[in-house]
């Protein structure tokens, strides 16, 4: 995880899981912030499935963010088409607007850390440090052996 775009992401996931933290719970103490969560046993649910998945995207692990993806879209993406087709119909108020901002922010998050580690993911397996590849990727400063060269074999007698 060298590049600048992976740590980034990383913050966005850890800082919107505390903003969820947060939401859950204010509304479970009954503070009106203005955000609420739509199901606040999914909510938790979710929480915990957000803490595992931080710390396999951390890891590089593709399996972690395609249960992101999966859990963010399955509870944000309903809620998201829910809200637009209200505000389509008319119904708008000020936190139909909120909730769809959050929602959208809940699933640009995921999806966009899937397309860092499908993109990232080779420079992982084989990464290239050019302070060193210089010299140990080029045939040219290797040693030619024959066989007069000491083979580092010694004895004790």
């Amino acid at each position: 995880m060298r590049s600048m775009v992976s740590y980034l992401l990383l913050i966005f996931m850890v800082m919107f899981w505390i903003f969820r933290i947060i939401v859950a719970f204010t509304t479970s103490m009954g503070i009106d912030i203005g955000f609420v969560p739509m199901n606040m046993n999914m909510e938790i649910i979710l929480l915990f499935i957000t803490m595992v998945c931080i710390g396999l995207v951390g890891k590089r692990k593709l399996t972690g963010a395609i249960i992101y993806v999966i859990a963010y879209g399955a509870y944000f993406g309903v809620d998201l088409y829910n809200i637009v087709m209200g505000i389509m119909n008319g119904a708008t108020t000020l936190t139909d607007y909120s909730r769809a901002m959050v929602s959208f922010i809940g699933i640009a998050i995921p999806i966009a850390v899937l397309f860092n580690l499908l993109i990232d993911k080779s420079r992982t397996a084989n990464p290239v440090d050019k302070k060193t590849d210089w010299f140990y990727k080029n045939d040219q400063f290797d040693r030619k052996l024959d066989e007069r060269a000491d083979k580092n074999e010694y004895r004790n007698y």
